[in-house]
């Protein structure tokens, strides 16, 4: 069987029985399920959300139309990473983004007024990348050298455990921070000896030639769906509209595998070969939807390099967002058969 078949197989059960789960919770046990019960009209609301690469599941909503179909007006804002996500959140000037997990409680413990509602994917989408005829092979390379990183991301903070892991000091290299493409760019020309990658576009240097010479998927934190605090206060049932979507599109990935890694490849400019090695073997999209404890329990672990670093100022910070950071009560309720059309 290949693994293209083992993928879908897998796939598409679990999310068969994900939405079973979640279109069998009781509805009208929170605003938001009240609000949709009570048949409030979306039509001519309108919606700012984030459409990223590293999110497969906002370029099938995105695609598919299915937002604009029940006569929203929608704008699409790309995110070129969490930090670009988080500044737009916290601008306003998107209702909803997505981000890595330790980005977005970087953002909730800086005061940036976010919830996670969905989690996405529980992506194998980092690792320390050099270029094509590197002599750099492993991590103690890195010692003294120069790595591009995009600072407030899953990459920087995944460079920051490996270096950790692997006996390291940050002050033992220099980063330059630098936007994800910027960073294989600059490792392309020369600019930096090495770069913390992030997939789609890691994937892609490795077609032309660059090796990953630390993985370590327990260091990528999950793909956190975030949304502002006063986007789901004021509009409950949009919220739920966009996580009906959400979980529409995990079902459909499950369904068409090819199709999403067409879908990325066309959006980030990929081979479809390459979009599929994304999809199929570093994107686990059949994952628990509902953030909570599993989440929690690997941002505690990143929580003190914040304040380490000086990136958050205390600890007390980094555990009250802990604590106020997930809103499970949309994904809960979540119903992926009101598009199934």
């Amino acid at each position: 069987m290949s693994r293209t078949t083992v993928f879908r197989t897998a796939l598409v059960a679990g999310a068969a029985a994900t939405a079973l789960l979640l279109s069998g919770c009781v509805a009208g046990e929170n605003q938001s399920a009240e609000a949709v019960a009570e048949g409030d009209s979306l039509e001519g609301q309108a919606l700012n959300i984030d459409f990223a690469t590293y999110n497969p599941l906002s370029l099938i909503i995105k695609d598919q139309g299915w937002l604009e179909d029940e006569g929203l007006e929608v704008t699409w804002v790309q995110s070129a990473g969490s930090n670009k996500a988080n500044e737009a959140l916290r601008a306003g000037a998107i209702d909803v983004g997505s981000t890595a997990g330790s980005a977005a409680l970087l953002a909730r413990a800086n005061g940036s007024p976010i919830k996670t509602i969905d989690i996405y994917s529980q992506p194998e989408w980092s690792a320390i990348v050099a270029g094509p005829g590197s002599e750099i092979d492993e991590v103690a390379d890195l010692e003294g050298r120069t790595v591009a990183a995009t600072k407030g991301t899953d990459p920087y903070f995944f460079l920051l455990q490996t270096l950790e892991a692997e006996g390291l000091e940050p002050g033992d290299i220099t980063v330059e921070n630098l936007q994800h493409a910027d960073g294989w760019a600059a490792l392309q020309n020369g600019a930096v000896d090495a770069w913390a990658g992030l997939d789609p576009i890691m994937a892609g240097a490795e077609e032309a030639g660059a090796s990953l010479i630390y993985r370590n998927v327990d260091f990528n934190s999950y793909g956190f769906l975030n949304a502002t605090e006063s986007f789901l206060e004021e509009k409950p049932a949009l919220a739920q509209l966009v996580i009906d979507a959400y979980e529409r599109a995990r079902v459909w990935a499950a369904e068409n595998p090819e199709e999403t890694a067409a879908i990325l490849a066309e959006v980030a400019g990929l081979d479809e070969s390459i979009a599929s090695k994304v999809i199929l073997e570093r994107s686990n999209l059949d994952v628990d939807p509902v953030p909570g404890d599993a989440q929690v329990a690997l941002l505690e672990k990143i929580g003190p390099v914040f304040v380490e670093l000086g990136d958050v100022a205390s600890q007390d910070q980094v555990d009250d967002a802990l604590a106020t950071l997930i809103d499970d009560s949309f994904v809960t309720q979540a119903d992926p058969e009101r598009f199934a059309k």
